[in-house]
C-alpha cells in the first residue's frame, strides 16, 4: 500500500522554484473519485520543471502579468493550468512568495493507487487506454489523469476544496537528477528540470524550437 503521509502545507511551496521542484520528486497526488471516498487515484511525482517568473525568458511570466497568468503572480500553493498546442492542459503549482510569478510544471508521475479509475480517465473516445507507465507521462497526460482543466487554475491546493493534494509521500526519498527543461527554447541549457533517476515514467529529453519559447 502506498505511503501518502501529511498533507504538504502551504509553507512547503513558499520556496524557490527550484528547491520545491526538486523536492516535489516523489510526493504523492491525490485525487478524489466520486462515489469512492477510500479509494482516490495516487500519483507519484517523477519529474517536475522550476520556472522563476519575470527574469526567465522560459516563462508566461516572462512578459509580465496578464489575465491569463495573474494566478502565477499570486500566493503560493495554487494551481496555475493552461492550454497548449490548441489540445492539451498542463498544471503547475504557484512557488515563491506573492507576486514573484514563479511555478513548478508537474511534468510527470506514476500512478500508485487506484489503477482502473486511473484508466477510465485516460481512456479515448475510441475506448483505447494508454499502457500504464504512459498514464501520467508528459505534463497533459498527468493533467488528464487528474481531471485539471482550465476550470481549475486558481485552484488552491491548500484548502480545502482544491481538486487535489499534495503529500510528503514515504520516508525514504528517491535519488534525483537535474537537466535542461524538456521542449524549451528559451534558457534551453538551465538545469531546472528533475527527475528520478531509473525511473520509467520520466520523459524523455527533447529541445524546443523557436515557436516553442515562453512555453511556462
Amino acid at each position: 500500500m502506498t505511503e501518502i503521509g501529511e498533507r504538504l502545507p502551504r509553507s512547503f511551496f513558499a520556496r524557490e522554484p527550484t528547491e520545491v521542484a526538486g523536492d516535489l520528486i516523489g510526493r504523492v497526488l491525490v485525487s478524489a473519485v466520486p462515489g469512492a471516498p477510500d479509494e482516490p487515484v495516487l500519483l507519484r511525482l517523477t519529474e517536475t520543471e522550476a520556472y522563476h517568473g519575470e527574469q526567465d525568458p522560459a516563462s508566461h511570466a516572462y512578459r509580465g502579468r496578464t489575465d491569463r497568468t495573474a494566478v502565477m503572480f499570486g500566493p503560493p500553493g495554487f494551481l496555475y493550468v493552461y492550454f497548449v498546442y490548441g489540445m492539451h492542459w498542463c498544471a503547475n503549482i504557484v512557488t515563491g512568495s506573492d507576486g514573484e510569478a514563479s511555478a513548478v510544471l508537474m511534468r510527470a508521475a506514476a500512478v500508485v493507487g487506484n489503477l482502473p479509475a486511473a484508466r477510465d480517465r485516460r481512456r479515448s473516445a475510441r475506448g483505447t487506454v494508454p499502457g500504464d507507465l504512459d498514464l501520467a507521462r508528459g505534463p497533459a497526460r498527468l493533467a488528464s489523469c487528474l481531471l485539471l482543466t482550465g476550470a481549475n487554475s486558481g485552484a488552491d491546493l491548500c484548502g480545502s476544496n482544491g481538486p487535489f493534494t499534495v503529500h510528503a509521500g514515504g520516508a525514504v526519498r528517491p535519488q534525483i537528477a537535474a537537466g535542461p527543461r524538456v521542449g524549451v527554447a528559451a534558457a534551453h541549457e538551465t538545469p531546472w528540470r528533475y527527475y528520478e533517476v531509473d525511473e520509467p515514467t520520466v520523459s524523455t529529453y527533447r529541445r524546443g524550437g523557436r515557436r516553442r519559447a515562453n512555453r511556462r
